[in-house]
């Protein structure tokens, strides 16, 4: 795998961070969860529903491929753990307020002497820096603070959250990525580095060309019709006779193919519709004339249509249906792991793909699973030590 040669400390929880190294260890890296005893360990084995004693669906969907060590940092024995994996490791990642990484003393400054090559991650709600950086930040409230509420759901209805938690998993992409970058720096030049990762920065980032055109001129960004596209018209959800399809039309050909499979080839050549500016500033009447048009057939019938005719478009599924789509299947974007409770756990993969080895997944691990395999094999300490360090419980199951 392209990162059987990496291991990652992980002091993660949640969605945020989970999220983000478990890309990485689905690439290969050996993520060894680090979870307090004396908290019960990552918050995310007690969501529910699906939940059972200390392990639920939300966690294993976030922690497949990964080993799990519990271990109490702020304490001198298990800071002392800690520095030692830090020895052997490359990268430090931790999803925590943007003030505890210098409190736990695990940023680059913190652990350059233990390892000058070390990559220290950290994704925060805030920062490790601004005014805000001792705030806890998660994704509902970044979504609105960073405006995205304000330009989601109909114009007559109330600020609308995305139904996924999209800053969170963004951030978590955002630190896989500069993990990597960090990572790839360090092995060139054997110097480390901090990645500050927010959620704050990654929602703002993502306002994009919005965020230009207001900027810039006197463009105000709100919310749209049908989630209609800000300016490209037809690009949004129409209603059929039997349910929803989304039609888009990114470039003058496509509208050309659409007014052709509609029944109106005489669209393309009427002024109020003749180009992108033309159609924006009549959307009212056009889209109205497309409404008609579509709900006097099915989805079924209109996709067939457009589909034959070149036309971007698509249903607007249930989530059931997006997962038994022929495609996601084809792409193999179902995995299966085997839990000791749960069975035969059927989960989404990771859409990142290097080369063509199979992807082979394992179970999220136990609360402490791995203590023999870290504390003994990784890092040579005697049986005694182990036993000290795990209360005599530091086998983990095979997996």
């Amino acid at each position: 795998m392209p990162l059987s040669d990496v291991r990652i400390i992980a002091i993660e929880q949640y969605g945020a961070g989970p999220f983000g190294s478990v890309h990485l260890a689905d690439l290969g890296a050996e993520v060894i969860k680090i979870e307090d005893p004396s908290t019960g360990g990552d918050i995310g084995r007690y969501v529910v529903p699906e939940q059972h004693g200390e392990d639920s669906l939300f966690f294993e969907t976030f922690n497949r491929n990964k080993r799990s060590l519990g271990l109490d940092i702020s304490t001198p024995e298990g800071r002392a753990v800690f520095e030692d994996l830090v020895r052997v490791s490359d990268v430090v990642h931790s999803n925590l307020r943007g003030d505890v990484p210098a409190k736990l003393r695990i940023r680059y400054d913190d652990l350059k002497h233990l390892n000058p090559a070390i990559v220290c991650s950290s994704l925060s709600g805030f920062g490790m820096t601004g005014p805000r950086s001792a705030e806890p930040g998660y994704d509902y409230v970044l979504q609105g603070m960073a405006g995205w509420m304000d330009i989601t759901g109909e114009p007559d209805g109330p600020p609308t959250k995305s139904g996924l938690s999209l800053v969170d998993y963004a951030g978590g992409l955002v630190a896989a990525g500069s993990i990597l970058a960090a990572l790839h720096a360090a092995r060139r030049d054997g110097v480390g580095a901090d990645c500050d990762i927010s959620l704050f920065d990654t929602a703002i980032s993502m306002l994009t060309y919005p965020a230009a055109w207001q900027l810039n001129g006197d463009f105000e960004p709100r919310r749209t019709h049908h989630s209609a596209h800000p300016s490209l018209v037809p690009f949004q959800a129409f209603p059929t006779g039997d349910g929803w399809l989304v039609v888009a039309c990114p470039k003058e050909k496509f509208f050309r193919r659409l007014a052709e499979a509609v029944g109106h080839p005489e669209w393309p050549g009427d002024p109020r519709y003749r180009d992108f500016a033309a159609r924006r500033e009549n959307a009212e009447a056009l889209v109205a004339e497309l409404e008609a048009v579509f709900a006097t057939g099915t989805s079924e019938h209109w996709l067939g249509l457009l589909r034959a005719a070149g036309v971007p478009c698509g249903p607007v599924n249930s989530v059931a249906q997006a997962l038994s789509d022929p495609h996601t299947v084809a792409r193999g974007m179902v995995v299966e792991t085997e839990h000791p409770y749960f069975g035969t756990v059927r989960q989404v993969a990771s859409p990142m793909r290097v080369g063509s080895a199979e992807r082979r997944h394992r179970r999220g691990p136990r609360r402490g699973e791995d203590a023999g395999y870290v504390l003994g094999e990784l890092l040579g300490y005697d049986a005694s030590r182990v036993a000290e360090l795990t209360g005599g419980t530091s086998e983990g199951e095979d997996r």
